[in-house]
């Protein structure tokens, strides 16, 4: 089952696509932010355009587990994709993807530079791929019933 990661930043969103067995995210690509709705709206066009069958979106969740202000933002931004697609839209715990991305990035000897400028759409992928191994395909199903 192909699938598609959200990173949503203030900024920036970065968007990740699994293979279609829905095995191995990678990194899709980043866009600006504009608005919930016209961002809402590239991410559903994403997901129609590539065949996906679910959208796993990381929320940010407080240190102690519970839904702060920006979880609280990227909730709405959530509630904006289910107007706009029948797909499932999954919230999954993204702690730490940004801070996993960087450790890649740094063990690919990438410059600082390119770390600060390169992350969203890495941090999609590693949330995705944090998604599909904890996921089995029938799971998914069962979610999306």
């Amino acid at each position: 089952m192909k699938s598609l990661g959200i990173d949503h930043g203030n900024a920036r969103i970065g968007i990740a696509i699994s293979d279609p067995t829905g095995t191995l995210a990678r990194p899709y690509q980043v866009i600006n932010h504009t608005s919930r709705n016209a961002d809402a709206v590239v991410v559903a066009e994403i997901a129609r355009a590539e065949n996906c069958q679910v959208i796993v979106v990381g929320l940010p969740l407080d240190a102690d587990g519970s839904v702060g202000p920006r979880a609280r933002s990227v909730n709405r931004f959530i509630e904006e994709l289910h107007t706009l697609t029948n797909l499932p839209v999954i919230a999954w715990d993204e702690s730490y993807s940004t801070q996993d991305a960087i450790r890649a990035s740094i063990a690919r000897g990438e410059r600082k530079k390119k770390r600060r400028t390169d992350l969203d759409d890495q941090a999609a992928a590693i949330i995705l791929q944090n998604f599909l191994d904890n996921n089995s395909q029938k799971d998914c199903e069962e979610v999306s019933l």
